[in-house]
């Protein structure tokens, strides 16, 4: 029985020693990597179009990648996303009821602030502000996440699983939220672009918050990561149709 305790207590004491490695590994490497993912640290210090939005968040991220492709090749892409448009050029599986779209298509080209942008079927992002071709700001709150059913979409009874399973996991982390989503265009020279995209999130505290906001956090990581890859690769694959004229080819 001694030997059967000494035993039970080495295994909890080993338990315990993991989660917390685990929990500094994620702390102070994993955590710091993917909310800035290819960001420089200039891009994360300073003040983008909608930080004014949220001033002071709970939670900001700044994320951004080398696109090469002028502004005007990749503000179409942004400005046709969405759930029931052109998707969201992520995991599709996870977030939309087919794929998204693999080019630009002029039914979706117009969007003004104050319109809905679908993350499903009864709900999404609302537009707070826009640039053509440099900036595009998307707010969301526990309000707008149900706030209209795009035309010829039923209920939530159609929303994919994937997004109905992260709907239950960010009710846990956030209940009560508001949010932004911006896309920044800068151009580095006439061929190349950064995008850089900002997540800032204002959500209380709450039990068990500390433990599903993280993993909550990582499924966003993954998601952005995704996304800005697709716009990346279909701005490249024939975005310099709407470049500046150019002797020289894009590498």
């Amino acid at each position: 029985m001694f030997r059967l305790a000494k035993l039970s207590a080495r295994l909890v004491w080993l338990a315990v020693s993991l989660v917390a490695f685990a929990t500094s590994i994620y702390v102070f490497i994993v955590g710091p990597w993917e909310r800035s993912w290819r960001a420089s640290p200039e891009e994360g210090a300073r003040a983008l179009p909608g930080d004014d939005v949220i001033p002071d968040p709970t939670i900001s991220e700044t994320r951004a990648i080398t696109i090469e492709a002028p502004p005007a090749s990749i503000w179409p892409w942004l400005i046709q996303m969405g759930y029931g448009r052109a998707g969201w050029y992520s995991y599709d599986r996870i977030d939309l009821r087919g794929t998204s779209a693999d080019e630009i298509n002029p039914d979706w080209q117009h969007l003004e602030v104050g319109q809905m942008v679908p993350t499903h079927p009864d709900g999404g992002f609302r537009v707070a502000a826009l640039e053509p071709d440099r900036s595009l700001v998307l707010y969301m709150d526990t309000a707008t996440v149900g706030a209209q059913k795009p035309a010829g979409e039923g209920s939530t009874q159609a929303t994919p699983a994937g997004l109905k399973a992260a709907g239950a996991m960010g009710s846990m982390a956030m209940a009560d939220f508001k949010g932004t989503w911006a896309f920044n265009l800068e151009p580095i020279d006439e061929r190349q672009t950064r995008l850089i995209e900002r997540l800032r999130f204002d959500a209380p505290d709450q039990p068990g918050s500390r433990f599903t906001r993280p993993a909550m956090g990582f499924g966003v990581f993954l998601m952005t990561r995704k996304q800005m890859l697709g716009v990346k690769s279909r701005a490249e694959r024939d975005g310099w149709s709407v470049a500046p004229t150019t002797e020289a080819t894009p590498a």
